[in-house]
């Protein structure tokens, strides 16, 4: 079914506006009636911050940012799935055209801006999914013209983590002015202090509900050092790795609609999205799991970034240019590297060329 639908609606969705292609796609999956996605093999099966993921794959926020389809999107087989980004209040975002395709780089540029509908409208949403089971995230941000953004985040969090499996903490986008300073060592280290008390504090009504750090790909090497020791610090619970980047690699085919504004994410941006994940893997040390995202288009990056020490992976730009049956080919290819390599488990391979891909030449 899922093959069918790539087949008949893909060719259709890429004559349209990108917002408005995406809009229809969420308007199917709201009525469209899915199956229930088949069973995966057990050694795909991964256990992170106190969660039972059935498989490593995820879809990365950005794509169920209103909380409309969490549960179509496990059943199309994604092993956990993470909406938003919500913000405390409703806001438009940036003005359109705001996403912009690179239909030859397989990539996108986006500057949405957290355009979000708000907390009072997606936590009933969430609510109201509560003991259906699966995994779903919730990324969370602050508003654009908040006076105390640091407040912004800890009222997500106590909000959310009621009806959340996790949530994560989204200071790297570069789409809302001056969020990426919350990166900056001083600031995070009193961001992350409250956001730790308040997940504290929540778990004893609410119970446990792990906490993650979404990072950027742009950060100096000086500056992951930092990031990395305030987490470990504050125990935050997992980080992701990372956003999109601000940087344009030289190698990009679409040159005029690469100087659009924004994040870049897609095929280009694997490399040094890779680099930054091998990085903070030798920094962590094993003191929690870690996401990657950023270019996974295949079965075989997928399977690199669990090497370069992803614990589970997520991905969402190349389903524009792949399709939904992205999702299982990343399935099948890590399942057969299991049997060819004879490692009982996917974690069995978290790491192991982190090292290495530490020691090459930095991606252009």
């Amino acid at each position: 079914m899922i093959g069918l639908f790539d087949w008949l609606a893909r060719p259709l969705l890429r004559a349209f506006d990108p917002e408005d292609a995406h809009s229809l796609v969420i308007k199917a999956l709201r009525a469209i009636p899915l199956p229930s996605a088949r069973p995966d093999d057990a050694r795909l099966a991964v256990r992170a911050f106190g969660l039972n993921f059935p498989n490593p794959v995820g879809l990365a926020p950005g794509f169920d940012k209103h909380a409309e389809v969490p549960d179509a999107l496990l059943r199309l087989g994604f092993g956990f799935a993470e909406i938003g980004t919500v913000t405390p209040l409703p806001q438009s975002g940036n003005p359109r055209p705001r996403v912009f395709r690179l239909n030859q780089d397989q990539a996108v540029i986006n500057r949405l801006g957290f355009n979000s509908v708000g907390a009072g409208i997606v936590l009933p949403r969430l609510a109201a999914r509560v003991g259906r089971g699966g995994i779903v995230g919730v990324n969370v941000g602050a508003n654009k013209d908040s006076a105390d953004r640091a407040a912004d985040y800890i009222r997500m969090i106590e909000q959310v983590a009621p009806v959340a499996s996790y949530v994560t903490v989204n200071i790297s986008s570069p789409n809302t002015p001056g969020l990426r300073e919350l990166q900056r060592a001083s600031a995070l280290d009193d961001l992350l202090a409250r956001i730790v008390e308040t997940r504290d504090r929540v778990a004893r009504n609410a119970g446990p509900t792990p906490v993650l750090l979404k990072i950027a790909p742009d950060l100096s090497l000086t500056d992951l050092d930092d990031i990395v020791g305030v987490a470990r610090l504050r125990k935050i619970d997992g980080m992701i790795v990372g956003n999109t980047t601000i940087s344009r690699p030289p190698g990009l085919r679409d040159t005029v609609t690469a100087r659009e504004a924004g994040g870049l994410s897609g095929r280009p941006l694997y490399p040094l999205a890779t680099r930054m994940l091998a990085e903070t893997y030798v920094r962590v040390e094993g003191a929690f799991p870690l996401i990657g995202v950023g270019g996974i288009d295949s079965g075989e990056a997928a399977l690199a970034k669990i090497r370069a020490g992803a614990d589970l992976l997520q991905l969402y730009s190349a389903l524009v240019f792949r399709g939904l049956s992205l999702v299982s080919e990343i399935k099948a290819a890590l399942t057969a590297e299991l049997e060819r390599g004879g490692a009982a488990k996917l974690s069995d391979l978290v790491g192991m060329d982190a090292a290495a891909v530490t020691a090459e030449n930095w991606p252009a």
